[in-house]
């Protein structure tokens, strides 16, 4: 066992978090192709790497944001490309629960506060003034399986990110108006829009980045059998 590269593995996936305030320094060129080179290197099955990412940056950043932002302005309904699962429940309804307390509790906003719930909310759709967002596509007709494999994909980018210094946030609201983000890159309609990244310099002094969150135990969520 290599001791070493336990310890290394260990602070980067303790060190990855989502990041929901940055800084508006883009990061170069040079680190973001780093990053997204090793996370073309996770695994799919029968190695199809089904994922097309498009990363948005500079002007293309800002027109994506702005796009996005109007749409919730306007109280359009999200029409994602895969359907939302519906309310969560049980325990899971729990884990979303905490997390949404954690992070209004780090923002000031209070549980009546429809209208601050709201402008929280929106900042999903700036992701989160970060000078980057990579969105993640899966090509018809693949399905349930292919999309796992974009789920790998993902979190070897974080890590990546993470040992990079670069921070980041999986955002499933990135795909809530497939139609606009695909308008504003070009994107053919065969092109399913999964969710999005965003990424970029941690704003330390962005009350959001205090919220903290836990994991399920270890006996919660694994069954061993032997």
């Amino acid at each position: 066992m290599n001791e070493d590269a336990i310890v290394s593995l260990e602070t980067l996936v303790h060190g990855r978090r989502s990041v929901r305030g940055f800084r508006p320094d883009p990061v170069p060129d040079a680190l973001i192709r780093r990053a997204f080179a090793l996370a073309q290197q996770a695994p799919s099955n029968c190695n199809t790497q089904p994922w097309i990412v498009h990363v948005v940056s500079g002007d293309v950043a800002e027109r994506m944001r702005a796009a996005l932002d109007a749409d919730a302005a306007a109280g359009r309904r999200p029409e994602p490309d895969f359907p939302f699962t519906g309310a969560y429940r049980d325990l899971y309804r729990d884990r979303q629960i905490d997390s949404a307390k954690a992070l209004f509790a780090a923002l000031g906003i209070t549980r009546d506060d429809q209208a601050g719930r709201q402008a929280s909310m929106r900042r999903n759709y700036r992701f989160f003034d970060a000078p980057h967002a990579a969105f993640l596509f899966l090509p018809e007709p693949f399905g349930p399986r292919e999309a796992a494999d974009c789920g790998m994909f993902a979190q070897t980018l974080m890590l990546a990110l993470t040992a990079l210094g670069v921070d980041s946030c999986a955002q499933g609201a990135l795909g809530h108006y497939a139609a606009t983000v695909r308008d504003v890159l070009g994107v053919p309609d065969g092109h399913r829009l999964l969710f999005g990244i965003a990424f970029g310099w941690q704003d330390a002094d962005h009350p959001a980045n205090a919220a903290r969150v836990g994991r399920a135990s270890l006996d919660e969520a694994i069954v061993f059998h032997a």
